[in-house]
């Protein structure tokens, strides 16, 4: 066997604090938050002795998990925020939700502003981009019923 299932996906932030309270805004729940230092942890990540903060959020479902990550040391060397929805790499997270109209108005108080536009893909989907705290680029789906 290899996989058994995905265990989260991981996002650095600047701001994990503002970045938490986003998440928790769009349903997500705080699992846990400690601090990650020393050589130990460098041996896996290839960056030496490092000091990262990390909270672990859960969605509603419990299926899925992300950990944001805030590096205190070493400092972050790239930023790829701005990168383009073509870029390569792994670039944005999507949710599904309820009620799209209700999760833009309460993103869109805590900082967040539209990538593109809200579009519906035939009978099926309404979708949009959001960039969140830091400009982090989200995905928001309301499947329709």
């Amino acid at each position: 066997m290899t996989v058994r299932r995905m265990d989260n996906v991981g996002i650095v932030v600047d701001d994990l604090d503002e970045t938490i309270d986003f998440f928790t805004e769009l349903g997500l729940e705080l699992e846990g938050r400690t601090t990650v230092e020393g050589e130990w942890a460098g041996r896996i990540t290839g960056l030496g002795d490092q000091h990262v903060e990390i909270a672990m959020m859960r969605t509603p479902d419990g299926h899925s998990r992300l950990e944001l990550s805030r590096f205190i040391s070493p400092e972050i060397v790239a930023d790829h925020r701005d990168a383009p929805v073509n870029a390569l790499g792994y670039l944005r997270v999507m949710f599904a939700v309820e009620d799209i109209d209700d999760t833009l108005e309460r993103l869109f108080k805590r900082g967040a502003s539209l990538e593109g536009e809200l579009v519906q893909y035939k009978d099926a989907y309404r979708l949009c981009y959001i960039r969140g705290p830091g400009g982090l680029l989200i995905g928001l789906a309301q499947e329709l019923d």
